[in-house]
């Protein structure tokens, strides 16, 4: 009978194999599905016994992975998340300020030019009305430019916040799926469609944040932040959240168990992470930068006018004003503010310029920036879009090389994990043959079985 019991447990064996190559090739195209596999192991003899073995059986099944190769995919999933969000941003900054008509060097040329056309007859009431007009036209270019930086930063706080629910439920979903994965795994049912699901998840959140994965013994993955904090223990996990500080600044919080751990979020990787950096080392800088040269326009120009008379004994009155508690109105002509209130005249007299050759030498004069330090201001604006060019260049640069890696990284999961069509055929073709070769040895061993009954029939 050993006969017949050594080729119906390969029969069954070469069974279980079909089946997992059918599960394999029925998955071929299946996002995120692991190839699997039988181990084969073969059955000792009886001790005492002086037979060959008891036949063969299914070790285990395996799950064609790579956990080095996951972290590579996942972590590349990060950098490609972070500077897939910032670009846009960048884009639409650089093409604004960039313009030859919007930009604000171009509305500070064209003020400074409507200067210099008044001094061929200060007393021209239209190249006097020039001069107010390219002053408000310049007024609104740099109105509209730090508008647009306002809108931005909205937009980056609103995407940054609709980014949390999301992550908060797939970090549940994990914390969910270690425990089913645990109690299937208990029962020696297969896991490998649940771990599936939980490393789908976790590339997920990779392109959130940046994780650091450790898988353990028990089945379970434990998730982190690259600085340590925790996301993901056992069937736990965190919520993430901005919180409001006693400053008054919003600060990006991790919240297990009753631990809370403030974050900078400028470093935490991922879509956050790049959202949070363009937020606080480009957009605010850029605006702020914005706000100096409207004030420090401001002043120049007030103070200068202030200096010189309009008319005989008449001190010359402020043409902007500077509001920098308004995104819409940063910079505007002063209300009431007249032709005749520009203050050309060095010393009173009608028609004298000495007031408004000052006034021209402006251009020419120094401001000081937070992020650029001391320029001229008529650099101020082109430093700050060379400057802006320079960042979504290296954006562009590592945005292109994190895209590359993070197909790589695919293609080298690919060739571990993925369900070759190929392969599976082959592997169907010998199971198949080692199927029909048991069964083969069946009937023959039960032809001599009746032979042998018949010898004593």
């Amino acid at each position: 009978m050993s006969i017949n019991n050594n080729a119906l447990s390969g029969a069954l064996a070469a069974q279980a194999a079909l089946t997992t190559v059918s599960q394999n090739i029925a998955n071929s195209q299946t996002k995120g599905y692991t190839r699997q596999g039988v181990l084969l192991v073969a059955i000792a003899a009886d001790a005492g016994s002086k037979t060959a073995g008891n036949g063969v059986q299914v070790g285990s099944l395996l799950r064609f992975s790579d956990s080095y190769k996951s972290q590579q995919m996942w972590r590349a999933n990060s950098a490609l998340g972070e500077h897939s969000q910032t670009q846009p941003y960048l884009t639409q900054l650089e093409k604004v300020m960039s313009d030859d008509k919007s930009s604000i060097s171009y509305g500070i040329d064209t003020f400074f030019k409507a200067l210099n056309a008044a001094g061929v007859d200060p007393t021209s009431s239209p190249l006097r009305q020039q001069v107010i007009t390219a002053a408000d036209s310049m007024s609104q270019q740099i109105n509209s430019i730090y508008t647009l930086t306002a809108n931005q930063l909205v937009s980056v706080r609103q995407q940054s916040e609709a980014i949390l629910p999301s992550l908060n439920q797939s970090l549940a979903d994990i914390a969910a799926l270690n425990l089913q994965i645990t109690a299937v795994g208990a029962n020696g049912t297969n896991t490998s469609e649940l771990v599936d699901k939980r490393e789908q998840l976790i590339d997920g959140v990779a392109a959130q944040i940046g994780v650091e994965v450790i898988g353990n013994p028990d089945g379970t993955a434990s998730i982190s932040l690259k600085s340590g904090q925790p996301l993901v223990i056992g069937n736990s996990s965190a919520t993430m959240s901005f919180e409001t500080s006693v400053s008054g600044t919003t600060v990006l919080t991790a919240t297990f168990g009753k631990s809370k751990f403030p974050l900078d979020a400028t470093v935490v990787g991922g879509q956050l992470g790049g959202l949070a950096d363009f937020q606080e080392n480009t957009l605010k800088p850029l605006q702020k930068s914005i706000a100096e040269i409207a004030d420090q326009m401001t002043t120049k120009v007030n103070d200068q006018l202030a200096q010189g008379f309009s008319a005989p004994g008449v001190a010359g009155k402020p043409l902007l004003v500077f509001n920098p508690s308004s995104a819409a109105g940063l910079l505007q002509i002063a209300d009431d503010f007249h032709t005749g209130d520009l203050a050309f005249s060095a010393d009173g007299t009608p028609g004298d310029s000495g007031n408004l050759q000052k006034l021209i030498d402006i251009k020419g004069q120094p401001i000081t920036l937070t992020s650029l330090g001391s320029v001229l201001l008529s650099d101020a604006d082109t430093q700050l879009v060379g400057k802006l060019g320079i960042d979504s260049q290296q954006n562009q640069s590592q945005l292109a090389t994190a895209t590359t890696i993070r197909q790589s990284s695919e293609d080298d999961w690919k060739s571990t994990s993925a369900v070759n069509t190929d392969e599976e055929a082959i592997n169907l073709v010998e199971f198949q043959n080692m199927y029909q070769a048991n069964m083969k040895v069946i009937a023959v061993a039960n032809t001599l079985f009746d032979s042998t009954l018949q010898m004593f029939g």
